[in-house]
């Protein structure tokens, strides 16, 4: 699962391709430079919010994921190297892995 602070950063960066995209375009039809700063920030913005808007929303979707079979184990705290190790072990025995 992304952070909201992951989503926010892919937005921002998807935005600033758009936002160059955009802005020569609106510059080439408009030729003023006003008039293409406003068209740009305004779509921009309306347009990063809805994609963060999107990203979080398909996080709580769990079609096409693939999860891990212990990803629903409630575990308290981080397992520590030696847990892991066992852990390792344990399913290796089991043939879960090699």
């Amino acid at each position: 699962m992304d952070t909201r602070m992951r989503s926010w950063v892919k937005s921002l960066v998807w935005r600033v391709i758009g936002i160059a995209l955009l802005g020569g375009l609106s510059y080439l039809i408009t030729g003023n430079w006003q008039e293409m700063t406003l068209i740009t920030v305004t779509f921009h913005s309306v347009r990063m919010a809805l994609y963060y808007l999107h990203e979080r929303a398909w996080e709580r979707i769990s079609w096409g994921r693939q999860q891990h079979p212990l990803s629903e184990l409630p575990v308290k705290e981080k397992p520590s190297p030696e847990h892991l190790r066992l852990i390792e072990d344990q399913l290796r025995q089991l043939g879960y892995i090699d």
